[in-house]
């Protein structure tokens, strides 16, 4: 049996009877309680690092986890069974800390639904654009907004979907107001499964133009509904451009605004094209059953009952990691 805490806290530690423990992230108080119990237990732990060994991210509140890191952040580590990645970038940024640990590279699954979903236009005939996710530094809101200032797009508005973080909604409302673009570019907050499918009906165009991920659901998310995508350099999503559906620029406002004045001047049709190359690829290689067929050869192979799966990479040979740039 695999016991998988919730991320609330609770409970950290009662895994008794459990073979394996997997636990989705690091840093915080519940991820190092649970692996000193898993450690005391002597039950073997696999760590999802879902982007927290980002470079971004560990300059992030940098002595904070510079701190946390020689606490005990890089022990427990080390003493995990293997490490959890979602793209092959992710796998790159973990090696560089010379942990000497696994690494599986499993990319997350995506609900791709059934049918294409019909798009939705607006009563006042303009075309949609959309971001959707949290509203939170790293996702690079304010080089959207001041690359939408410069390209002024004609008939489209800009909706920004998602929970504001760390107060950083007032920074992205203050750049919208000085850019004059409360009429253009609006925000509707945050949005349940119901408004997620609603805003991606919407949509003719998704934006994510974040500085870094390690992996970017809400991109699997957007292609899965049949919209083409622009995103950035710090996401793992080359592929967009050989698979036709959507833009991978650098993460700046000049290339952010390229990729607009691209997209924006796409006719609909060949968007809508787009689109469904996207879903294609969605449904063809990122199936839930596929990442979790995947895991399973994983979590038995650290029990001891299988051969390494192909997607587990040896760290023993990557750079080791400099402790004084976090």
């Amino acid at each position: 049996m695999v016991w998988a805490p919730d991320g609330s806290g609770e409970g950290d530690g009662s895994f008794e009877g459990s073979d394996l423990v997997h636990d989705h992230g690091i840093w915080l108080p519940h991820n190092w309680r649970l692996a000193r119990a898993a450690g005391k237990t002597g039950i073997p732990r696999i760590v999802s690092a879902r982007g927290m060994l980002h470079p971004w991210a560990m300059q992030h509140k940098k002595w904070k986890k510079r701190l946390a890191w020689l606490l005990y952040q890089r022990r427990q580590l080390r003493e995990a069974a293997c490490l959890h990645a979602t793209s092959e970038t992710e796998v790159g940024h973990i090696g560089k800390l010379g942990l000497g640990v696994p690494v599986c590279m499993i990319p997350n699954g995506v609900d791709v639904p059934a049918e294409e979903p019909a798009k939705v236009h607006r009563q006042d005939g303009l075309r949609t654009a959309l971001f959707l996710g949290r509203i939170y530094p790293v996702k690079g809101l304010p080089l959207l907004v001041e690359a939408w200032n410069r390209v002024r797009p004609k008939g489209w508005i800009l909706e920004i979907a998602g929970p504001d973080e760390a107060g950083h909604q007032r920074e992205v409302e203050k750049a919208i107001r000085q850019a004059g673009l409360e009429n253009e570019i609006v925000l509707t907050g945050p949005v349940n499964d119901a408004g997620k499918r609603d805003a991606f009906a919407r949509a003719e165009l998704f934006i994510l133009p974040s500085y870094t991920e390690n992996f970017g659901m809400a991109i699997a998310e957007a292609l899965a509904h049949g919209v083409p995508v622009i995103t950035t350099t710090g996401t793992p999503w080359a592929f967009l451009v050989e698979k036709n559906c959507g833009w991978w620029v650098a993460p700046s406002v000049d290339g952010i605004c390229q990729a607009l004045d691209q997209a924006l001047n796409v006719d609909p049709g060949t968007l809508e094209q787009m689109g469904h190359s996207g879903r294609k690829w969605m449904a063809d290689e990122f199936s839930w059953e596929a990442a979790a067929s995947e895991m399973a050869r994983v979590y038995q192979w650290v029990l001891g009952s299988g051969i390494r799966p192909n997607c587990v990479q040896c760290e023993s040979n990557m750079q080791a990691f400099n402790d004084a740039t976090i």
